[in-house]
């Protein structure tokens, strides 16, 4: 066998250690090199979550300050006499039923929460209806007086009573010389309602739509231009649409504008016609409102049939269509027109 040179095996020597070096560069437990750290982005946010949007219990209308809310409603019987009109304040109210009184006339019940005005009447007095009607908002009802009997049934509810002529109505009811007495009774509204803000406010009385054009008599509805309506003799009030204003406008028996004391004509965004029967309560009418019966709603220039219903003095009345479905109302103030069933109720037909 040969011999390597010293020379060869030197060259064989580093030839070896290359190799190791080459070998021990590619090895996995080497080492590598760590790049530097990237922080991570930070993002700020500048979405708030938005209040809640509070509409208005008797209006179904959203408002900008709930605390505008947070006050009772004032009810108040108002005379419908031609002695007694034009009314104070009738025309802020959310809500008015007209009811049958004696002789075939008609008075209201207002109703007033989104907008109570300084000044409402002419007051006038109690009916037995009227705890039916008044009892389901709770708060603050006013009224001239009446029959022992009628005043007893309306101060048994949980309802605030405001008397003329007693104490506490003292510095907030007077007789105006506009007008004769006893058409003349006038209260202070804003201040009273003031004066109890520890009543609750009023519970919601109907559904309403989020929109005009989502109201049930809107979207399913018969068009119509109006409805003519008979109390008695005396007392034949009719309704006709207004496409300008989207409202239905209020008429007196014989045609002349209903009109309030600033000389707007009264209107209304919903109508809701409830056929009742009528008891008679010692020759005073008595609308009978517990029970169920036929009704009409007119919203938006059109007309659906209801079924009304109301179990108890406390409730409301509850307002279905011929399937049995809840009928939403418009945003905006309604007219409750308690018309007997010895009256009428005539749709008149659009053009």
């Amino acid at each position: 066998m040969a011999l390597m040179s010293p020379r060869g095996r030197r060259i064989r020597i580093v030839l070896s250690l290359l190799v190791l070096v080459t070998l021990a560069g590619c090895s996995p437990t080497a080492s590598m090199p760590t790049p530097p750290a990237t922080p991570s982005p930070s993002y700020t946010s500048s979405y708030e979550t938005p209040a809640p949007v509070v509409y208005a219990p008797l209006t179904g209308l959203p408002v900008d300050d709930p605390a505008s809310l947070e006050h009772p409603a004032l009810a108040a019987k108002i005379d419908n006499l031609d002695v007694a009109r034009p009314q104070y304040g009738i025309e802020a109210t959310d809500l008015v039923f007209e009811e049958l009184v004696e002789g075939g006339l008609t008075r209201y019940v207002a109703v007033w929460h989104s907008n109570v005005p300084d000044e409402i009447g002419p007051v006038r007095s109690i009916r037995p209806m009227d705890p039916d009607i008044v009892s389901p908002l709770g708060g603050i009802v006013a009224y001239s007086g009446g029959q022992q009997r009628f005043v007893q049934l309306m101060r048994s509810t949980e309802v605030y009573n405001a008397v003329h002529g007693f104490d506490d109505t003292a510095d907030y009811m007077y007789r105006t010389r506009e007008k004769a007495a006893p058409h003349n009774v006038i209260l202070r509204a804003g201040e009273f309602v003031e004066q109890h803000l520890d009543l609750a406010p009023p519970p919601q009385q109907y559904s309403y739509a989020e929109t005009a054009a989502d109201a049930t008599a809107a979207r399913v509805g018969e068009p119509v231009a109006g409805v003519d309506l008979v109390f008695g003799v005396p007392s034949k009030p009719s309704w006709r649409w207004d496409a300008g204003s989207a409202r239905w406008l209020r008429f007196q028996s014989g045609g002349a504008p209903d009109v309030d004391a600033h000389g707007d004509q009264l209107s209304a965004v919903n109508l809701v016609i409830v056929r009742v029967g009528v008891s008679n309560d010692r020759g005073v009418p008595k609308t009978e409102l517990i029970g169920s019966g036929e009704a009409w709603v007119l919203t938006g220039g059109s007309v659906v049939s209801a079924v009304w219903s109301k179990d108890s003095r406390t409730a409301p009345i509850r307002l279905v269509d011929d399937t049995g479905a809840v009928i939403r109302l418009a945003p905006g103030n309604s007219w409750i027109e308690l018309v007997p069933k010895s009256g009428s109720v005539t749709t008149v037909a659009s053009d």
